[in-house]
């Protein structure tokens, strides 16, 4: 992958798959359900916002969830993008820290970040690929 800027990642993305990775690679049903939607925004100044939703049925587990969204301030950190999270919900104990994601794809007009945790002790990557939305004519 070529070098990254902060410019490539300015503007508005859809979220066109959301899907976890177990520790041995395999895929498995996101947070959000098969089919969720989102945006994402990264503006050029440094802010960053998230709204991510489910759109069929209701959380069925622990980790399973609805909705998710935060807001903060982003920067790169060579091949990741670090969201410094001011305000969020659900996830009220996100407030505060720092969420890393790794690029693991920037092409034009589509980005995929993964980001680890261990979750009910188990290692998972969440996976999120974005398509940018064109701008808006008013």
């Amino acid at each position: 992958m070529a070098d990254m800027a902060a410019a490539d990642l300015v503007g508005v993305w859809e979220l066109s798959a959301c899907y976890e990775r177990d520790e041995h690679g395999r895929m498995l049903e996101g947070p959000l359900g098969p089919n969720p939607k989102g945006r994402l925004m990264y503006t050029a100044d440094g802010h960053v916002a998230v709204t991510m939703m489910r759109t069929s049925g209701t959380a069925s587990s622990s980790v399973a969830m609805d909705a998710v969204g935060y807001a903060g301030t982003w920067r790169l950190a060579g091949r990741q993008v670090v969201h410094t999270i001011e305000v969020t919900s659900p996830v009220t104990g996100w407030a505060g820290s720092d969420q890393v994601r790794d690029v693991e794809e920037l092409k034009p007009g589509s980005l995929t970040l993964a980001g680890t945790d261990v979750i009910d002790g188990k290692r998972r990557t969440a996976v999120l690929e974005w398509s940018r939305t064109p701008p808006q004519d008013h």
